[in-house]
């Protein structure tokens, strides 16, 4: 197998790519999109890039798009990631609901939607603060759902299942409470506990797709850290989306490097990478 790429196998890629997830690969990208698509050349006995290329795009071939795209995305993540947002839901929002619900302003349902949960660290971490400030019998009813472009993360997020090393960046209340430590053959791991499980679903969604069918409206929005690698017009049609979904009283948190600039989409800042919607 030739493991270099060319130029324009590289551009070939690129471009379907962006059609596909509206991820931009720029050029100091050709090492790195060479090297994560070298095993399902291996996997498949093909001997060039030009070859794979060909092979994805043929008809039929949908199920290795999603194995490609798998290659690409970067899913680096963890447990509370961002402090500031936890503090910002645990401090403001949780009251806020709180304050509404006990003059009749919402219902005692929440939905919250962690639109790119790469391997669920934080799915689970916002589940945490939520039961937490709504237990179970407190007459509230919590719902999470977590979506993310690749299947190989949704199945790790799907297991919920981590190396205890990983338990350092929960809080220590929150880790004794929803986290099981693993025994005998799972000794050395931390499983996600039953009540988090309950509350937690993971679905498989593109957010460059024209639209999100089917998710309804949310309560709070998180999309963090992959924003970054849309374009202007990527990054515009995905925030106009997401705001679709979010309720009037809603927020929506980006990553701390992102925000709204450029994008034409209307929304007041709360707080740094926190935004609500202009009624």
């Amino acid at each position: 197998m030739n493991a270099r790429i060319s130029d324009r196998e590289f551009r070939l890629f690129q471009e379907l790519v962006y059609r596909q997830a509206g991820i931009f690969l720029p050029p100091v990208k050709k090492a790195m999109l060479s090297a994560r698509l070298a095993p399902r050349l291996r996997a498949l006995g093909l001997d060039s890039h030009a070859a794979y290329y060909r092979h994805v795009v043929a008809e039929g071939n949908e199920d290795e798009q999603v194995r490609m795209l798998d290659c690409i995305c970067t899913n680096e993540t963890h447990f509370f990631r961002e402090p500031a947002h936890f503090d910002f839901l645990e401090q403001r929002v949780c009251p806020r609901w709180r304050e509404q619900a006990a003059a009749g302003q919402r219902s005692r349902r929440m939905r919250v939607w962690s639109a790119a949960c790469s391997t669920g660290e934080e799915p689970y971490s916002l589940a945490m603060v939520l039961l937490s400030q709504f237990p179970p019998g407190s007459g509230w009813e919590v719902e999470v759902l977590a979506t993310d472009l690749s299947t190989r993360a949704l199945e790790q997020a799907s297991e919920g299942l981590w190396r205890v090393d990983k338990a350092r960046e929960i809080p220590p209340g929150y880790l004794r409470t929803f986290m099981l430590k693993g025994v005998r053959s799972q000794e050395g791991w931390m499983r996600v506990g039953p009540l988090l499980r309950s509350v937690v679903r993971f679905e498989r969604l593109n957010l460059n797709a024209g639209s999100y069918p089917g998710v309804g409206t949310f309560d709070l929005i998180f999309c963090r850290n992959v924003l970054i690698y849309f374009d202007l017009a990527s990054r515009t049609g995905v925030l106009r989306r997401l705001f679709t979904h979010l309720s009037p009283q809603g927020y929506l948190l980006l990553g701390h490097s992102e925000s709204l600039t450029g994008s034409l989409v209307r929304a007041r800042c709360v707080q740094p990478a926190v935004y609500a919607p202009v009624n």
